[in-house]
């Protein structure tokens, strides 16, 4: 693993302080927006520029790459975004911080599409697997760091908002003198909704609802906290749960993903971060009661995200694979936005722990619907499987694809070497 690591150290380290950069924006539209007096449906509006331009970053940055090359791309999307950070306590006005948020997604979800480009360049089909684990963990723990950064200054000034630049700055140091050319990228075509619901309605309906989950816990959370009283730095600590939970769950459910059937076990999943979001809402605000809630929500929705690709891909063949990474990506992209937007509007009416309610009500819908599905088709049998991978939902089509490829590829192997025909 060492020899791995040495030979991508330099994008790792990249990834980290970008998402140092992009995890404190995060948490600070609900923290600013609090002090700035924005309503929950106006920070829900903020909340989903973002993913609306991330979807569309997602769709766009490989012709710019195709037309003027990975490094360009990369520097003008770097600019942009640095940019876009300082601009936010400048423009106090939640249609500029929804323009901004457009922005900064779109340039985000560009940045992912070339610095994953490299990463899943710099792997053998051998260390794939590695690689793109050790690629989520340093995502995870850049999103975990930025909390604590928070605390060090005030969000009501604009050092912290010049912070978040600064480290998304620097960290095109390191990636940019470190990374070859490559290959332009390839992203296939999605998989029309269609064409993908028909081969699995579980994992489309699902990675649709869980979008909405995902987005609102990243987004509405820092709001939750602003609204209910919390300190800035109680907020931070509640966001780093919310992430947290993935680091100590992902192993257990991806250890269970490859021994039982995967709609049982998505089903217990969104049962489990239901349950979650039920406690949360009946804490009445105590603090560590809040955090138990958020560490338990927000660990089941990452490995769910990861559940979905594996369980759709068990039904594509190879050559399908691409196709599919691309479409469920969009299709997890639109409940990105339609989330924080149902959500807003629920807190805006019914107060901020609707929060709560709005999360517990579609794992809920999440688990019903595997239920269902469970009396609708004869699951893959466990030994025919693809190999789980954790994958965050923030990831790109590159790394969808990449991880569909290895899955299917090392459970082939596996198969193999067991003599399972």
């Amino acid at each position: 693993m060492f020899q791995i690591l040495s030979g991508i150290w330099a994008l790792l380290l990249g990834v980290v302080l970008i998402m140092l950069g992009n995890g404190m924006h995060f948490t600070l539209i609900g923290l600013r927006g609090g002090i700035e007096g924005f309503s929950a449906a106006e920070l829900a509006i903020v909340t989903s520029g973002y993913f609306v331009g991330f979807l569309s970053g997602a769709r766009y940055a490989p012709v710019l790459i195709r037309r003027v090359g990975h490094v360009r791309v990369f520097a003008a999307l770097g600019s942009f975004m640095s940019a876009g950070l300082i601009a936010f306590p400048l423009l106090t006005e939640p249609w500029a911080w929804t323009i901004l948020r457009l922005l900064v997604g779109f340039c985000m979800s560009g940045i992912y599409v070339v610095a994953e480009s490299w990463l899943n360049n710099a792997a053998t089909n051998e260390t794939r697997g590695k690689v793109l684990s050790a690629y989520m963990m340093a995502q995870t723990l850049g999103i975990i760091g930025a909390q604590a950064l928070l605390t060090t200054g005030n969000a009501a000034t604009s050092v912290l908002f010049i912070g978040a630049s600064i480290l998304v700055s620097v960290s095109f140091a390191p990636i940019l003198l470190s990374a070859t050319p490559v290959p332009a990228a390839d992203v296939a075509r999605p998989m029309s909704l269609r064409q993908l619901f028909s081969n699995s309605p579980l994992g489309t309906l699902g990675i649709f609802l869980l979008g909405g989950v995902y987005a609102t816990q990243s987004g509405m959370g820092a709001v939750f906290g602003s609204q209910i009283g919390m300190s800035a730095d109680q907020i931070a600590l509640f966001v780093a749960m919310l992430f947290a939970g993935a680091l100590v769950l992902q192993y257990p459910i991806g250890w269970l993903s490859d021994r039982m059937d995967r709609r049982k076990l998505i089903f217990g999943a969104a049962l489990l971060g239901a349950a979650a979001c039920v406690a949360g809402w009946m804490t009445g605000g105590g603090l560590l009661p809040l955090m138990v809630a958020a560490f338990v929500a927000g660990g089941v929705t990452t490995p769910l995200y990861a559940l979905f690709l594996a369980y759709t891909n068990d039904s594509l063949t190879v050559e399908e694979m691409p196709a599919a990474s691309g479409g469920l990506v969009f299709t997890f992209g639109l409940g990105a936005i339609l989330g924080p937007l149902v959500t807003g509007w629920a807190m805006q009416g019914a107060g901020p722990f609707a929060f709560w309610l709005v999360l517990a009500a579609t794992f809920v819908a999440i688990a019903l619907y595997a239920l269902y599905r469970m009396t609708q088709r004869i699951g893959v049998a466990v030994a025919q499987t693809d190999s789980y991978l954790g994958i965050l939902p923030t990831s790109s089509p590159v790394v969808v694809e990449a991880a569909g490829t290895w899955s299917a590829e090392q459970a082939e192997a596996e198969r193999e070497a067991g003599g399972t025909p």
